[in-house]
């Protein structure tokens, strides 16, 4: 085995709870000052590279997308070291050419979502505005879309990802609304992992596996569970070899801006933070407030 130059954050979503070819070498529990994660994380190596896996429902699927504890996922991944997170998602999709069993990397994404989801690591004490104009990290975007092409799966790269609620499916109506504006694939789950981790600094981007047409298409069947399930257990390989193929290709080096999010995005007089705030999120500010 080689050395060890980075560490990958993969976080699978429904039907995707583990990952081919990596050699895994201990599961691990994480406290955080934002509770606890989704599960423990499973840790292990692929080509030299060190791999963190967590399923974003746990692996029983018995966390509904409004009740994840995003922030503990995404904060346990940063104290893990992770530095890239590739996150796999179920998406139904709102345009007839991004087929069922298709894959799609979105690059911008609409929030839909209104329930208390906590958006922010920081929302007690202190005040950060980050940019967020482009919200996937395309050096990432890249590498798995690269990936993707070359274990010959049909994917589309580009779009938006509407993230809406849940758990309930879309009305027909707000189907054919999202439609109008222009939105390409649904999910309930990957913007508010976006903004936390572009908050930690940390490269961010989703490969999305198109299940259904939503209830929008005329002639398609209504979506279900079961429609869901079963063309993610068709599709279930193809992830799991384009994570291969991705994971090997992600270099130790990062040239993208994520990695200095927070420069210059805190606004609060450090002077004036408390000392307990910089203590709970000295791993995220760490650098920029002593």
């Amino acid at each position: 085995m080689g050395e060890i130059m980075t560490k990958i954050g993969v976080i699978g979503g429904s039907g995707l709870y583990d990952i081919e070819g990596i050699k895994i070498e201990k599961k691990l529990a994480i406290k955080t000052p934002f509770g606890n994660p989704s599960e423990k994380f499973t840790i292990g190596t692929l080509g030299g590279k060190e791999v963190v896996f967590l399923p974003r429902h746990d692996s029983a699927h018995a966390t509904n997308p409004s009740m994840i504890n995003y922030r503990a996922n995404i904060y346990g991944m940063k104290q893990l070291g992770v530095d890239r997170i590739i996150s796999v998602s179920a998406c139904g999709s709102l345009k007839k050419e991004l087929k069922p069993l298709d894959f799609v990397v979105p690059m911008q994404f609409v929030d839909r979502t209104n329930q208390a989801r906590k958006h922010t690591f920081f929302d007690d004490g202190i005040t950060v505005h980050i940019a967020f104009a482009y919200p996937v990290c395309s050096e990432l975007a890249n590498i798995v879309a690269g990936a993707a092409r070359e274990s010959n799966v049909t994917l589309h790269f580009g779009g938006t990802y509407l993230n809406m609620e849940g758990p309930q499916f879309s009305t027909q109506a707000e189907s054919n609304l999202y439609r109008s504006w222009g939105m390409d694939i649904i999910g309930m789950t990957n913007m508010v992992e976006a903004r936390l981790a572009r908050e930690a600094e940390i490269c961010y981007m989703t490969l999305a596996a198109v299940t259904d047409y939503d209830c929008w298409h005329e002639t398609e069947t209504q979506v279900s569970m079961d429609t869901i399930i079963d063309n993610l257990n068709k599709n279930i390989g193809n992830a799991k070899k384009i994570l291969k193929r991705a994971l090997l290709n992600v270099n130790g080096d990062r040239k993208c801006s994520c990695g200095d999010a927070l420069k210059d995005a805190i606004v609060t007089n450090p002077k004036l933070i408390k000392k307990d705030v910089k203590k709970r999120l000295n791993l995220l500010i760490g650098k920029y407030v002593k």
